[in-house]
């Protein structure tokens, strides 16, 4: 069988930086059509978004603002509504066990498409203390000026 293709239409990029990701799950999302159709255009923003567990032990995404779709008049979606995410019940089992530890944290990574259907991945992650993300900041810094050196090198053979 043919592999699907993905499409990656938003990144959380503050996510693995505020968050020391230990494990990651693709979870499907229950949406509208409106919903669809602005996912696709890539009007969507996860900055400020959230995963819960809910008391009926079903995963929901908030705080994830989809802008409303310019063509569809009668029907639009409230941008900052809950979404439901799809997981096994094993899964979410799983998750909340993680979620009892304390620091513990549900993040939405990225939202793609794979194959036709609009996956969402989300990671459970401990919040970085304020050292572990100037260390960050260093060993990046570090990597790019290994790299500049590398390419000055390059040009001058």
């Amino acid at each position: 069988m043919a592999e699907k293709s993905t499409r990656t239409i938003a990144n959380n990029k503050k996510a693995r930086f505020n968050y020391e990701i230990t494990d990651q799950y693709e979870a499907g999302l229950v949406l509208v059509g409106s919903e669809v159709k602005s996912l696709r255009d890539g009007a969507v923003n996860l900055k400020e978004s959230y995963c819960k567990i809910a008391e009926n032990g079903e995963l929901f995404v908030y705080q994830m603002s989809i802008s409303q779709y310019p063509f569809s008049f009668h029907s639009n979606h409230d941008p900052l509504r809950p979404r439901k995410l799809l997981l096994n019940k094993k899964e979410i089992r799983k998750i909340s066990d993680m979620l009892n530890i304390k620091g513990c944290s549900l993040i939405p990574l990225s939202i793609y498409i794979k194959g036709n259907r609009i996956k969402m991945k989300v990671g459970v992650g401990r919040g970085k203390k304020l050292y572990d993300k100037r260390q960050t900041l260093k060993e990046r810094d570090a990597k790019l000026e290994v790299n500049r050196m590398n390419k000055q090198k390059d040009y001058s053979d």
